[in-house]
């Protein structure tokens, strides 16, 4: 498959979600000066260590200093140091821009940027000796992965975190004018103290991606609207989906690629998985197995597992039979379908709302409690440009219109954000979807995301739980064998019990 080494290549070299490094795209020229970008920051691209990441159990003492008791960080010439965190280079990059269109920030400030990628395990750990240990190289400003970001946001390590009020930022009222959807600020408020200390930038609300052709064939329609009523888009219920999935079976048609597909829909829609300190398989959970075993004993998916090259290749639509659809934001539109789809189904492609909202991925950025006084001014600058400036040079405009992201192959790129205002007034419009606008989708897709799910170990327990899931829906155990080895491995790995 052509683009299958391309792709792989970037999941295992950035984040799955998040990791994806496009070049910029200035006003009048499709590249990014990236070096005279560089030349205003200092990078510090640590290595990865070859270690396992594994959920920390013990309980974070926050440090005992205060802004006051750290010497001020500075260069040589005076300029204060921002010390930067992330695990791609993606906000080191917006920072890039920000200081090309705001000179005047260099002159005060030098970004020091520390990358660790999220494979092998080696950012959470990292991040956590820095935040603990605190001092002059402590990070000012850090990224958090939608992934584990109930550790760092509502969990143990959220006592690091400032709130964007004490930077001094108007958060509700910029909260509410910038129209920012709900999980997003729901992601980064803290529990302890109701207060938001992480907002991210990228939307990953997602929707329901599916071939025209397909669609017109079976259905006698393509528009969105006729096929959103057609497999229950909205609607919290996996009835009219089924049925769908019924109609296309009958035509030799798959509905998903593979059962892996419906999981972050019916994930949303659950409760955590700790309870008072036990776990709980709650009825949205355990639904995951009866509709899995659906698809597979019906013929209604091609079997394949996600991220794999079977799963590529009904993208591209030579698999074991037609596949209609796929569940995904914009950046799975974007660097995962368009490449597999290049030559073959692109502009095939539309979307609707999905029969349960969900959102996938995402990066919120965090400020440091502990930073001086003169960095967190510094940081307040980046993270309110980053977050929630909706102005036409705002980094959400320019990444609503494709002024941010350029692929060298496909030309710019265009992407959802956080804010409905500036998605309102941008042109959401793509040639892989047949020139939809994404954003009539991808705004109502917002009220439908929910964030009360997470929990501090989703990372572990959603693998051993979707592995359980699949063995049993190929057959390999039975339904009582399933859930018994899953409540076992959770308690002999994370010691839960249930």
């Amino acid at each position: 498959m052509k683009k299958f080494k391309a792709i792989i290549s970037l999941i295992l070299c950035m984040s799955m979600i998040m990791g994806i490094c496009a070049c910029s795209s200035d006003s009048g020229s499709s590249k990014h000066k990236k070096k005279k970008d560089r030349d205003r920051r200092r990078d510090r691209v640590e290595e990865t260590e070859e270690t396992e990441e594994t959920e920390e159990t013990e309980e974070y003492i926050p440090v005992e200093t205060t802004a006051s008791q750290i010497d001020l960080p500075t260069t040589p010439d005076g300029k204060t140091i921002i010390n930067l965190w992330a695990y791609t280079d993606e906000v080191p990059s917006m920072v890039d821009r920000y200081i090309e269109l705001h000179p005047e920030f260099a002159d005060k400030y030098e970004v020091v940027v520390t990358i660790k990628a999220t494979i092998d395990g080696a950012y959470q750990p990292a991040l956590d000796t820095a935040l603990v240990s605190g001092g002059a190289d402590a990070p000012d400003m850090y990224c958090i992965d939608s992934a584990f970001a109930s550790k760092y946001l509502q969990g143990d390590m959220s006592v690091y975190a400032a709130t964007y009020d004490s930077l001094g930022i108007d958060t509700d009222a910029k909260i509410r004018d910038a129209g920012i959807m709900s999980y997003v600020y729901e992601v980064g408020t803290r529990p302890s103290d109701g207060k938001v200390i992480a907002l991210a930038y990228q939307g990953t609300q997602s929707a329901f991606i599916y071939r025209r052709s397909i669609a017109m064939e079976v259905f006698g329609t393509d528009d969105p609207a006729a096929i959103q009523e057609i497999i229950g888009g909205g609607t919290h219920s996996w009835d009219k989906f089924y049925e769908a999935a019924d109609t296309l079976g009958d035509h030799g048609i798959a509905i998903v690629s593979g059962e892996g597909d419906i999981w972050y829909p019916i994930e949303n829609a659950a409760t955590p998985w700790i309870v008072d300190g036990q776990l709980v398989i709650d009825s949205q959970r355990e639904s995951y197995l009866d509709y899995s075993k659906l698809l597979t004993d019906n013929g209604w998916s091609n079997g394949t597992m996600d991220w794999g090259w079977e799963w590529f290749e009904d993208m591209q639509g030579i698999g074991d039979k037609p596949c209609f659809g796929f569940f995904g934001p914009a950046w799975f539109i974007n660097y995962t379908l368009a490449s597999e789809a290049e030559g073959t189904t692109y502009g095939d492609w539309a979307i609707c709302l999905p029969p349960e909202g969900f959102f996938w991925g995402g990066t919120w950025i965090v400020a440091n409690e502990n930073s001086s006084d003169e960095a967190k001014e510094g940081v307040r600058e980046l993270i309110e440009w980053i977050t929630l400036d909706t102005s036409e040079t705002g980094l959400q405009y320019l990444l609503a219109n494709g002024d941010f992201y350029d692929d060298w192959y496909s030309g710019p790129i265009k992407d959802t954000v956080c804010s409905t205002v500036v998605m309102e007034k941008s042109n959401g419009s793509l040639d892989i979807l047949g020139g939809q606008n994404m954003f009539d989708i991808y705004i109502p897709a917002g009220d439908l995301a929910d964030a009360t799910h997470l929990g501090e170990y989703d990372e572990m327990l959603n693998s051993l739980w979707k592995d359980a899931v699949r063995q049993y829906a190929a057959g390999e155990k039975s339904r009582e064998q399933a859930l018994a080895d899953f409540k076992t491995d959770v308690e002999y790995q994370l010691g839960i019990p249930s």
